[in-house]
């Protein structure tokens, strides 16, 4: 967060915020009535939409609190550093995230399948080659076909680069006073992240109905809906924040050298950026 206004000394601290109790309450209720809602039980349902709501309603009136502080003058230097590391140390955890399911990947196609097709399961599964992208040697699984690079993907890896190279611009605008060229850019950054979401519903659209690829397509289709799904979740969430910084940005808020959820935002939509590229080499060509 940043200040237009002079800064608080550096160890200057604003008073204690109720609003991470109420969103640890409220995360826990979401939790807790979507394990129900999936077990079958009625009221699951309502406790996680509930949840939900809670948990937006705590973070609008949280971000706002926190911006009233910034605008006013309340974050020292201190601040400053703190939430530089509370954002690097998230999107460490999101590396940490995106690390489990590449490594799932990794150990289904390159280790789980070449020992299921080797010698001594051939007396089991006599005609499963191991090939990755297959139904599995036990014939549960409805055939499938897998995707591939072409179009789509293609085009939305172009997309994500192109709206790193925008986001650069207006972050560069910012920190040299060009008010009206930073909010261009990053209008144009958030329109491109919204075109990428499109190009993927349509390509779930697309996998469902014309490659009957599923999420119940075996270790492919958990694999590939999971990190693609994941990935199009945090862009969306990307997209909000970068949303928000665009209001802030219009409505005058932030300095050439103090814009720091302008950088913060960025660093979440650059991570994103370099997840799709993994995801395009490692899902969509390998």
């Amino acid at each position: 967060m940043s200040s237009s206004h002079a800064k608080a000394p550096y160890y200057f601290v604003p008073g204690p915020s109720k609003w991470p109790v109420l969103a640890g309450s409220s995360l826990l209720l979401t939790m807790l009535g979507a394990s129900a809602w999936v077990n079958g039980l009625s009221w699951g349902s309502y406790a996680n939409l509930a949840g939900v709501f809670l948990t937006l309603v705590v973070l609008y009136n949280w971000f706002g609190d926190a911006i009233a502080e910034s605008e006013s003058g309340q974050y020292s230097a201190r601040i400053d550093v703190s939430y530089r590391w509370s954002m690097s140390w998230f999107i460490f955890s999101e590396v940490m995230f995106f690390a489990a399911f590449f490594g799932a990947l990794f150990y289904a196609r390159s280790i789980t399948m070449p020992w299921l097709a080797d010698l001594d399961h051939k007396v089991l599964w006599p005609d499963f080659s191991g090939q990755w992208g297959n139904a599995g040697p036990a014939g549960t699984i409805e055939s499938f076909k897998t995707m591939g690079p072409f179009p789509i993907p293609t085009i939305n890896t172009a997309l994500l680069l192109t709206s790193g190279v925008t986001l650069t611009i207006a972050h560069h605008a910012l920190r040299a006073g060009q008010r009206g060229k930073t909010a261009f850019w990053l209008f144009a950054t958030i329109v491109l992240g919204a075109v990428f979401m499109g190009f993927q519903a349509y390509e779930y659209i697309h996998a469902y109905h014309e490659l009957n690829l599923k999420l119940t397509s075996g270790i492919y289709g958990s694999t590939f809906f999971m990190l693609t799904g994941f990935h199009g979740f945090h862009v969306t969430m990307g997209a909000i924040m970068l949303s928000v910084v665009l209001f802030r940005v219009l409505k005058g808020h932030f300095t050439p050298d103090h814009h720091f959820a302008f950088e913060g935002a960025a660093w979440y939509w650059h991570f994103v950026d370099v997840v799709w590229l993994g995801l395009y080499v490692v899902v969509y060509w390998l």
